[in-house]
């Protein structure tokens, strides 16, 4: 009797050994439940990258390989190569990608402002130098945009470009500028990043990526897709970024009769957006093209169709959720009026 005892005694140690175990594998394992969280593994032979999927779902623990055609999710020639997209969410898949804006792309926002929005229609919102404008403003996310730019003598408009942009969610803003440079030089990293308004750094070498703790309910990922001034952001569940900072060229300066003072470049963004679980009443110059059956009020077919609407668009400042049409709701709705971080300085 005694040894059978003693036999169970120790079956029992050994399962609750065991339970322990799988806890812990289980446990690092878990991660925050957005699609692109996941635990990169060694590389085959080939040279194709692998990842073990964290997100809780149909892909949980599942390993992802990325195909011959693009073996690595952060390619050193990001110009010229696609890279491996992971996504360890519903789809549980990887894509071939270019880790760049497309300026002709739905959700694009590229030169003088010029916006292709979520309905596929091209059209052009100006703004005015030096104003802040709510592109998107919706329940639990809400994207300002800084505006610079010039009036050269003559002419009643300003020709605008975007300098920073503002990403409000949950309690947190995010910051994303272009630095004013006199003298262009793309090796010259003209990239801001602020995060609830402390500067954040982005590495250069290793996964040139920065990402926010996995305490956050939102995990934010800042990767660079360039050696610089071009980013991916992501804020998990919410949204997707791919931005590039570019000049003011000297031949595109003149063919447009911009005007540009000899001591700047204007350097500015060219950010396509794409959206997750935005609502049908989403506000703001690009947002409200993503609601159901929008139909666009531009004239389709003229070299520039207009969007107008900066009166209900204006915000107070970069990081101020508050306009005429504005949803955004949040209690630190007062903190973001502090977060800038003097970026934009124009």
């Amino acid at each position: 009797m005694a040894k059978f005892r003693g036999s169970y005694i120790l079956l029992a140690l050994f399962v609750v050994l065991i339970a322990m175990e799988a806890s812990v594998v289980f446990g690092q394992a878990k991660g925050n439940g957005s699609a692109n969280d996941y635990q990169v593994l060694p590389p085959l032979a080939t040279g194709q990258e692998r990842c073990m999927c964290k997100a809780q779902g149909a892909c949980f623990y599942k390993t992802l390989v990325c195909p011959p055609e693009c073996p690595q999710r952060k390619p050193k020639q990001n110009k010229k190569h696609k890279g491996c997209f992971v996504n360890c969410g519903s789809k549980c898949e990887v894509t071939c990608k270019f880790r760049r804006a497309n300026c002709n792309g739905y959700g694009s926002l590229c030169y003088d402002p010029r916006f292709v929005g979520g309905d596929g229609v091209m059209f052009y919102f100006h703004g005015a130098k030096g104003g802040n404008f709510a592109i998107v403003s919706d329940d639990n996310l809400q994207i300002n945009a800084h505006f610079i730019g010039t009036r050269p003598l003559g002419r009643t408009r300003d020709f605008t470009w975007v300098q920073a942009l503002s990403i409000m969610f949950d309690n947190h803003n995010l910051v994303i500028a272009a630095k004013r440079v006199s003298k262009w030089d793309d090796k010259v990293d003209a990239l801001i990043v602020r995060w609830d308004g402390e500067s954040v750094s982005i590495p250069t070498d290793g996964e040139a990526e920065w990402r926010t703790n996995g305490d956050e309910e939102r995990q934010v990922i800042v990767e660079r897709t360039d050696d610089t001034n071009s980013v991916r952001v992501t804020v998990a569940g919410l949204l997707e970024m791919d931005i590039k900072i570019r000049p003011i060229g000297e031949e595109e300066n003149k063919v447009h009769k911009y005007q540009i003072p000899a001591d700047d470049t204007f350097a500015h963004l060219e950010t396509q957006f794409r959206f997750s679980n935005l609502s049908e009443l989403v506000e703001g110059v690009l947002g409200k093209t993503y609601r159901p059956g929008y139909v666009s009020p531009v004239k389709v077919g003229v070299p520039m169709p207009m969007m107008g609407g900066e009166d209900k668009y204006r915000t107070p400042s970069l990081s101020s959720p508050l306009c005429k049409v504005c949803r955004f709701q949040t209690s630190q709705s007062a903190v973001f009026e502090n977060t800038s971080g003097g970026v934009a300085s124009y």
